[in-house]
């Protein structure tokens, strides 16, 4: 199966309303040429999920700054005051997640599991709304599964089938992505004929779509 795609075909991707996971962490990580064209598309009532909020002209920050996030799921927006200020305005909606529960949800999706079982945050505002469980005598806030309809990530290097190898701490929120959408289109720096085995981190069942790096 052929899975590089162009920008024509990227943009046939996307529609209002969607739920798109975002790969990086401070933008590191960060496929910026797709989040250009999702800027370009006008594309609008989008559900962010993400590390963070980016910057205001970096990352998922440039949705932001463009009206076109109506709500972002994050561990943090302190980086980005365009999205503390449109939260405190009303404008966006902001969920809060700790960091490590955001990871785990996004895993416990892409592994078909009911949710995790996380003592972060008990006795705090994350428990509110929340189903606690008790077991071996401690209490856990049950956080729920958390996918998207369309994660876009950024790889290092591509072979011709998909898989995908990240550059160093730009791999971070990209993996586990991977496993948790409808979609999956990769933005890659480099296709190479064939991956050592033994050095791939996602495997190309899970990539759907490669756009390879613009010039």
């Amino acid at each position: 199966m052929h899975k590089t795609i162009d920008k024509q075909a990227f943009m046939a991707l996307l529609d209002d309303n969607q739920r798109i996971a975002v790969g990086g962490f401070m933008a590191c990580g960060t496929p910026e040429t797709l989040i250009d064209w999702v800027v370009e598309s006008g594309v609008k009532d989008l559900t962010i999920i993400c590390n963070d909020a980016g910057f205001t002209d970096r990352g998922v920050g440039k949705l932001i700054a463009g009206d076109q996030v109506k709500k972002l799921i994050a561990s943090h927006i302190g980086l980005n005051p365009e999205a503390g200020a449109r939260m405190s305005a009303g404008t966006l909606s902001v969920e809060l997640v700790p960091q490590g529960t955001l990871a785990e949800r996004i895993r416990a999706h892409g592994a078909g599991l009911g949710g995790i079982l996380t003592p972060t945050g008990v006795g705090t505002i994350v428990e509110s709304g929340k189903r606690l469980i008790e077991t071996n005598d401690k209490r856990y806030i049950l956080e729920l599964p958390l996918g998207a309809d369309l994660a876009l990530i950024e790889a290092e290097t591509t072979d011709h089938k998909g898989n995908l190898v990240y550059d160093k701490t730009a791999r971070n929120f990209n993996p586990v992505m991977a496993t948790a959408a409808t979609k999956v289109v990769a933005y890659v720096h480099q296709t190479v004929d064939m991956l050592d085995p033994e050095i791939i981190v996602t495997p190309h069942v899970f990539v759907d779509h490669i756009v390879e790096e613009v010039a």
